[in-house]
């Protein structure tokens, strides 16, 4: 039932496991691969064309439904 003191094992502080970390996420961010420049210009317009497409059309569903109350309740 008793652990002897060799089995009882003491957690690390907490200054020793931040520097774990810490070296552990630059390991991994050295394995990433990091889109081209070009990529990068090309990714980014393509997110903004299709959030402008998309709020015109979310735009243009609020105009209808609007319309549509208008028309059923006015």
């Amino acid at each position: 039932m008793f652990l002897m003191a060799e089995q009882v094992q003491k957690k690390p502080s907490v200054y020793k496991r931040f520097v774990k970390f810490v070296k552990e996420v630059r390991s991994e961010l050295k394995k990433v691969i990091w889109p081209s420049r070009s990529q990068l210009i090309n990714y980014t317009l393509t997110v903004i064309v299709i959030c402008l497409i998309l709020g015109v059309v979310v735009w243009l569903f609020d105009a209808l439904f609007g319309f549509l109350y208008t028309l059923v309740f006015a």
